[in-house]
């Protein structure tokens, strides 16, 4: 998705919650952009379909009935929405808790009445029974992963004897009570899972890792394919 489409997906949820007209200068600040930027956006919109009514100084409103094209899901599918948001909201790390919780407001946001009422007021939970704070370098973690970024890390092992490792960082498993780190070990040259609670410290190597993160995944699930088959 281009910047611009992210920019107006924003800024049509921003005038969906308002029940009031809004300023152009108050949304203009919350998406950082120009006066004359938000300008152009509202009426990139309107041209879509939306109706929003208001001008330059007097302020803006999402009339009822504008829908982002349709979406319908089965009652399976909501209720596995919900569990899953709540979920990552209640055992990932902050960041990922708000994007978990802001992706569930989106899709309320375009359901029919009647379906959002039974999301909102559904009977699944995942409560977290052991709370841990998270591991502070969660964050880099997942942006490395995404960015296919190599680290340094200062990691102590079963025995509390610490190493530096310097690791491609390809997946993550966040399990109930811990989060796992799968990469490509340049010190072991083979592939090793890191606990993330194990981790001393980490920083950017500076570098990207000179394979692709989806060829390290593939040739991983092999690797462990074939381990526990021996």
């Amino acid at each position: 998705m281009t910047q611009r489409a992210t920019r107006l997906l924003q800024l049509l949820d921003d005038l969906r919650r308002r029940r009031r007209p809004v300023r152009g200068a108050q949304l203009a600040e919350q998406l950082g952009i120009s006066l004359r930027t938000l300008y152009r956006d509202i009426e990139a919109l309107r041209g879509q379909g939306a109706d929003i009514a208001g001008d330059p100084g007097i302020g803006y409103l999402l009339r009822p009935g504008f829908l982002l094209p349709p979406m319908m899901f089965s009652e399976e599918e909501l209720e596995a929405m919900v569990l899953g948001t709540r979920w990552v909201a209640s055992h990932a790390d902050p960041e990922l808790a708000v994007a978990a919780r802001g992706a569930m407001d989106r899709i309320l946001g375009i359901l029919p009445e009647a379906l959002r009422l039974q999301v909102e007021t559904g009977g699944l939970f995942a409560p977290d029974w052991c709370p841990k704070t998270p591991e502070p370098w969660l964050p880099t973690l997942r942006r490395a992963i995404r960015e296919q970024r190599v680290l340094h890390l200062a990691y102590a092992d079963a025995g509390d004897r610490v190493s530096q490792r310097t690791v491609w960082p390809f997946a993550m498993a966040f399990l109930d009570d811990r989060r796992l780190l799968a990469a490509w070990c340049e010190l072991r040259g083979d592939y090793r899972h890191f606990r993330a609670d194990r981790v001393l410290g980490l920083e950017d190597a500076g570098r990207h890792y000179p394979q692709t993160r989806h060829g390290l995944l593939q040739r991983w699930r092999e690797h462990e394919r074939i381990r526990q088959r021996d």
